[in-house]
C-alpha cells in the first residue's frame, strides 16, 4: 500500500474524529445553549429541527457541487465552517437569538455538506484500498464523540462559559484539519471498475432499500441519544447519575465495534456483519423493553451500541459498490436519510411514550432494525464491482492526493 493512500486514511480519520469531537459538543450542551440565549421551551424543538434540515440541504448542494469540485475541496472548507459555527453557538450573549439562530443555521448546512463529501472520500479510498476500512473511519468519528462529550461534561462540572468549552477546542482542532486536508484522496476520474452503474446516474429505486436502512439506523441511535437517560431514570427507576451512564457505554461499544468490524467484513463479507449488527440491535431493543431494572437495561444499551454501530458506514459502502460509476452522488443522497432518521427518531418514540408506554415505544425502532435484515442482500459484493468473493486484496489505483489539484 503506497503511502498516498496511507497518509489519506490517517488524514481523513482525523477529519472524521473533528466531527465527532464538534457534534458532540454542540448536542451535549443544548441546556446550556438554551439558558445562554433564553430560548423558550416552545422554540428550542425548532431550532433543534432546523439544524438537520439544513443539513440535508447541505447534502443535496454537495451532490450538485461535486460535479464541478473535488469532494476533497468541499471537505476542506467545510470543516473548518463546522468549527467556528460551533464557537459562535457559544460566543453570543444573553438574549442574542438572532445570533445563535445563525450560528446554528451555518452548522447546519456546512455538517451537511462535510458529512456529504467525509463519507464520498471515506467509499473512494476505500475502493483504492480494495478492502474494507469505512468502519475504521467511523470508529474515528465514535471516539471523538467520546471525547468531546467528556470535554462538555468537564464545561458543565465547572460551570465554564460557552465560548470558554469551544475556544480551546477549535484552536486544536482548526489548524489541524487544515493541514491534514492536504493529503485527502480523490478518486481518480474514470477510475472505477466496470458496471451497470457506470457513466450514468443513480437509480432511487436501487438506492431505496439503503436509503430505508440508513433511516432506521439513525432512529435507533437517536433513541438511544435523546431517552436513554430518561429512560434509565423514569422508567427502571436508577439515580441521575447512573442515568447518565448508558450513553458513554452505547458509544463505546460504538466505538469497539467499530473498531473490530472491517475485520469481520473482510473475513465474512458485508451481508452477514450487517445481519448479524441488526440482530444485535433488535436484541438490545429488547432486552431494554424487557428490563427489570437499571442495570438489565444498561446491558441493553451495550447490545445496541455493538449492533447498531455497522449498520451506517456499511450502508455508504454499498452505495459506493452499487454504484461505482456515481459513488458521490449516491452518498451525498443517502446522507440526506441520516438527518430524516435523526428527525424522526426523537419524536416518535417521545409520542409513543406519552400516548402509550415508554417500554412499548422501545419496540418500534426494534421492529424497524429487524426490517432491514430483508434488505441485508442490498449490501452484498456484486460481481461485476469491486470486492467480489469479499474484499479483493490490493489494488494499483490509488488516486491523486488532492493536494495536487
Amino acid at each position: 500500500m503506497t503511502d498516498v493512500l496511507r497518509r489519506g486514511r490517517a488524514s481523513l480519520a482525523f477529519g472524521f474524529f473533528a466531527q465527532g469531537v464538534a457534534f458532540a459538543l454542540l448536542v451535549t450542551r443544548i441546556p446550556a445553549i438554551q439558558d445562554r440565549y433564553g430560548i423558550s421551551d416552545a422554540l428550542l424543538p425548532v431550532f433543534l429541527a432546523a439544524v438537520p434540515i439544513l443539513a440535508g440541504v447541505g447534502s443535496v448542494t454537495t451532490e450538485q457541487l461535486v460535479k464541478r469540485i473535488r469532494p476533497s475541496r468541499l471537505l476542506r472548507w467545510s470543516q473548518p465552517v463546522v468549527l467556528l459555527a460551533l464557537l459562535g453557538v457559544g460566543a453570543g450573549g444573553h438574549g442574542q437569538v438572532a445570533a445563535v439562530a445563525l450560528a446554528l443555521g451555518v452548522f447546519g448546512l456546512a455538517v451537511g455538506a462535510l458529512d456529504a463529501s467525509m463519507n464520498m472520500l471515506g467509499v473512494s479510498l476505500q475502493r483504492s484500498y480494495g478492502r474494507s476500512i469505512m468502519l475504521s473511519f467511523h470508529a474515528a468519528y465514535s471516539l471523538g464523540g467520546i471525547l468531546g462529550a467528556s470535554l462538555a461534561w468537564a464545561g458543565a462540572h465547572w460551570h465554564l462559559a460557552l465560548w470558554v468549552s469551544y475556544l480551546p477546542v477549535v484552536a486544536v482542532l482548526l489548524p489541524g484539519t487544515l493541514v491534514g486536508s492536504r493529503w485527502y484522496v480523490d478518486a481518480e476520474p474514470g477510475a472505477v471498475p466496470e458496471g451497470r452503474a457506470q457513466g450514468g446516474g443513480v437509480v432511487f429505486a436501487l438506492l431505496l432499500p439503503l436509503c430505508l436502512v440508513m433511516t432506521f439506523a439513525y432512529i435507533g441511535d437517536s433513541t438511544v441519544s435523546n431517552w436513554s437517560a430518561k429512560y434509565l431514570k423514569d422508567v427502571l427507576g436508577s439515580s441521575e447519575q447512573l442515568a447518565t451512564v448508558p450513553y458513554n457505554v452505547y458509544m463505546l461499544t460504538t466505538l469497539v465495534g467499530r473498531t473490530i468490524g472491517d475485520l469481520g467484513v473482510r473475513r465474512f463479507g458485508a451481508t452477514a456483519v450487517v445481519r448479524l449488527g441488526a440482530l444485535v440491535a433488535a436484541g438490545g431493543f429488547a432486552v431494554v423493553a424487557a428490563a427489570p431494572g437499571a442495570w438489565a437495561g444498561m446491558l441493553g444499551f451495550t447490545l445496541l451500541g455493538l449492533g447498531l454501530c455497522v449498520l451506517v458506514p456499511q450502508t455508504f459502502a454499498a452505495a459506493g459498490r452499487l454504484f461505482p460509476g456515481a459513488s458521490d452522488a449516491a452518498v451525498a443522497r443517502l446522507n440526506i436519510f441520516n438527518y430524516v432518521g435523526f428527525l424522526i427518531g426523537s419524536p416518535l418514540v417521545g409520542a409513543l411514550g406519552d400516548a402509550w408506554s415508554y417500554r412499548g415505544a422501545m419496540l418500534v425502532p426494534m421492529v424497524l432494525v429487524l426490517v432491514t435484515l430483508g434488505y441485508a442482500r442490498s449490501f452484498a459484493a456484486q460481481p461485476d464491482r469491486y470486492g467480489g468473493g469479499h474484499e479483493r486484496p490490493r489494488t494499483a489505483d490509488v488516486g491523486r492526493g488532492s493536494n495536487g489539484l
